[in-house]
């Protein structure tokens, strides 16, 4: 299992030098300049690494000058400046493009993915707690359970051998994870090379094996039990469902938990309640979820802080 960092240091430096590789510096040529965008992404995956939000990482900051220095933060930026810079960062294709840097710093010299899954978990939405889902009745003894129809949806492929993910879909739940099969590989075969993915049962399509095999020439291991509740000697129709019925290839297929590991690190390490009300705003701070466990993944820390921490990461006179 991958580790990722605790230092709150380490993830700054490493989330500005991801930002460095991938936006320009301003926004636009005529902007008041007085942040980078490097800066203010640094703060997004800060905030989001402290469990916190705008207010507090502000707060955080200004009690930390030391941890701004790092940065070249001169001016603690307002909290309305952060999130006004969360609207136009993470927009889905400056996201995407920041994921694939932060994989990219990763990889190195790796030319392909040898094994990848994908998989979709659901998030909690507000600040509704536990104990108010599921309470005690007024009759002693009795649970009375509260349920919400609508949550965030986080469908993503990740490297079963790093846990670094690879491609992200958001979405609104409940849904069949079967329709979000060909989004997701699409955006992550246009960008990497993978041998073979791996996905549950949910995903059971022979129009889904047909455009993973024949059109991206990626070999795919999914069971093939949809709707067929129970197993029978019976043939199925289509022919990559029935060479999953006759050869299975059980051992490769049981990397797939690598995918539920990676949720787990998520809602272990960052929350799995998602504070923002608006249906896009949820979106962008899953979103930087995902981005701040790529960044916390002390596979590329190590090196990258080492060069961060003894170069100029700012060239004088560039604010």
């Amino acid at each position: 299992m991958s580790t990722t960092s605790k230092s709150p240091r380490r993830v700054l430096l490493v989330a500005y030098a991801a930002a460095k590789k991938t936006l320009p510096a301003y926004a636009h040529r005529f902007s008041p300049k007085t942040y980078t965008l490097y800066q203010l992404f640094a703060c997004l995956v800060l905030k989001t690494f402290l469990r916190s939000d705008y207010r507090g990482v502000v707060a955080f900051l200004r009690d930390c000058p030391d941890l701004a220095q790092q940065i070249d933060l001169k001016i603690i930026p307002h909290y309305t400046t952060l999130q006004k810079a969360s609207k136009r960062l993470l927009r889905e294709p400056v996201a995407n493009q920041l994921l694939e840097t932060t994989v990219r710093m990763q990889q190195k010299h790796q030319e392909k993915i040898e094994l990848a899954a994908i998989d979709s978990t659901g998030l909690q939405a507000g600040h509704t707690s536990s104990y108010f889902v599921k309470r005690r009745s007024r009759s002693p003894g009795l649970w009375q359970t509260t349920t919400y129809t609508r949550f965030p949806k986080l469908s993503a492929i990740c490297d079963c051998r790093t846990h670094m993910i690879l491609s992200v879909k958001t979405s609104r739940g409940p849904s069949p994870d079967v329709n979000m099969f060909r989004d997701s590989l699409a955006a992550a075969a246009a960008t990497y090379r993978m041998d073979c993915l791996l996905a549950d049962a949910g995903y059971d399509s022979e129009s889904n094996h047909r455009y993973a095999r024949d059109v991206l020439q990626i070999e795919t291991i999914i069971p093939a039990r949809h709707g067929r509740p129970t197993l029978t000697p019976k043939p199925l129709k289509g022919k990559y469902r029935e060479l999953m019925r006759t050869n299975f290839d059980q051992k490769r297929y049981g990397q797939r938990w690598q995918i539920e590991t990676v949720f787990s690190m998520i809602k272990r390490n960052q929350g799995e309640t998602i504070y923002a009300r608006t249906y896009w705003a949820q979106n962008r701070e899953m979103l930087l979820k995902v981005l701040t466990h790529n960044i916390a993944i002390l596979l590329l820390i190590k090196e990258l802080f080492y060069r961060a921490y003894r170069t100029p990461l700012i060239p004088p006179g560039h604010l």
